[in-house]
């Protein structure tokens, strides 16, 4: 499979979707818009919005476990490291036909290269924290995240 296109997209998102700046309300809109996406909709998720190391929210939906929770910590290390979304270096890995172990010496045990953690990066200045889904197939846990963090973006979150 050629990975290319979806490499080039998802480098995309990430020069595209950046803050100017990040507050707690601002990880507060987001994980309600989040949450209240996932109960409409029927789908059991937890979210996480993380800032400097400090959780600004984390919030589990019906149908969730403690597993979730263990996803996004190792989702986020993946994306602290390499400063980019979980899903891009999974991608980024299959392209390569390596594994995380084979290519970074990085166990799976700590860390997780699959879609669902997204970079909150500030224009100028770089990545400083994670949005974060857990709970659907890696694809869908990306695109909640990036529907979300792109809706607010563009001012399409009720304050």
């Amino acid at each position: 499979m050629d990975y290319s296109s979806l490499l080039s997209e998802l480098a995309q998102q990430e020069n595209v979707l950046q803050f100017d700046s990040f507050s707690n309300d601002d990880a507060f809109q987001i994980g309600m818009y989040l949450y209240e996406k996932a109960k409409k909709d029927g789908k059991a998720i937890t979210i996480d919005i993380t800032r400097n190391g400090q959780q600004l929210f984390h919030a589990a939906l019906p149908g969730t476990s403690p597993d979730n929770d263990q996803w996004i910590i190792r989702k986020n290390r993946v994306v602290n490291r390499f400063c980019m979304s979980s899903f891009r270096v999974g991608i980024k890995l299959a392209d390569s036909q390596k594994t995380l172990e084979e290519k970074y010496n990085l166990s799976t045990f700590d860390y997780a290269p699959h879609g669902g953690a997204f970079p909150i990066a500030i224009r100028n200045t770089g990545v400083i924290g994670t949005i974060t889904v857990s709970g659907l197939a890696q694809a869908e846990d990306h695109a909640m995240a990036v529907d979300a963090i792109s809706a607010f973006l563009n001012g399409k979150l009720a304050p």
